[in-house]
């Protein structure tokens, strides 16, 4: 049976080895694009209503590392907060005039929470299921696919924080994001960098193919982009990065709550090495066209 062409750049693709769900006895198998880089899962799971159930969102479904619920009842305590500032502080520098923002795929409403609070952006959130229904009931403006629909073409910004990596279908995703945004709009997305995968591509951590099923590295991000409407341009190292790494390796230890003494630890510097190390400013943000 021929191996699928590459989803980005339809160029052909090559077995790139099979790893087990977390939570099912399924093994997925996994390809990656010999022109580009694009990795993927061929036969992705899309029960959504059983992957991204409550035990998704406390932290006992496929990904072990999140706490979603966590961060909803305590978001002054949770390490969380410390991405919630980075990127609010890394918008400020790519957008500072008073701009109308959506934070797409937005869990349950934490940076919306947080940039509400700092009153400088109208901002929305959009995102499906009983944990979004959670955060609406609490206030937060968290569109609903029929309300989202109606605000196509009226976004000056665009947040998608480790969302496209959970999407089968990424260049779909990718053009409903152009369509929501203004000519001349940002799109600002993070994802894990799949050039720093190792060659045993499944020992890579970012390898849960329950819930991950598109690993982009900067080229194929830069060609999904082209193709959907956008301008890339370079990321680079900006304002809040290091409260934005800060979380990350704060979570992958398996530290919870935010705490003074977290403060004595020299973040930019590390940082700085983590981004070497895993490229994450390697990525393209888009503009739309």
């Amino acid at each position: 049976m021929p191996e699928p062409a590459c989803p980005i750049c339809g160029a052909a693709t090559a077995a790139a080895g099979v790893k087990r769900g977390h939570r099912t006895a399924r093994e997925f198998a996994l390809h990656r694009c010999v022109a580009c880089g694009f990795g993927f899962v061929a036969e992705p799971w899309t029960d959504y209503a059983q992957i991204y159930d409550d035990a998704y969102y406390e932290g006992r479904g496929s990904d072990p590392w999140v706490d979603y619920a966590y961060e909803f009842e305590h978001p002054t305590r949770t390490v969380r907060r410390y991405e919630w500032r980075g990127l609010a502080r890394a918008v400020a520098e790519l957008r500072a005039a008073p701009a109308k923002w959506l934070d797409y795929g937005c869990g349950t409403g934490g940076l919306v929470r947080h940039v509400r609070a700092e009153a400088r952006y109208e901002i929305f959130g959009y995102d499906t299921g009983a944990w979004a229904d959670k955060a609406r009931a609490t206030g937060l403006p968290i569109l609903n696919d029929a309300e989202l629909a109606r605000h196509e073409g009226t976004f000056d910004l665009v947040t998608a924080i480790e969302v496209i990596e959970h999407c089968v279908a990424p260049l779909d995703v990718l053009r409903q994001l152009r369509r929501l945004l203004k000519p001349g709009g940002l799109l600002f997305l993070t994802t894990a960098n799949a050039d720093t995968a190792p060659r045993n591509f499944p020992s890579w951590y970012y390898v849960s193919p329950e819930i991950h099923v598109s690993y982009f590295t900067p080229r194929a991000l830069e060609l999904a982009l082209r193709q959907t409407g956008f301008e890339p341009f370079p990321r680079g190292v900006l304002a809040g990065w290091d409260d934005i790494v800060r979380f990350k390796i704060l979570k992958k230890l398996g530290v919870r709550n935010a705490n003074p003494l977290q403060r004595l630890l020299p973040w930019t510097l590390l940082a700085r090495l983590a981004d070497r190390k895993f490229g994450l400013s390697a990525h393209p943000l888009g503009r739309a066209n």
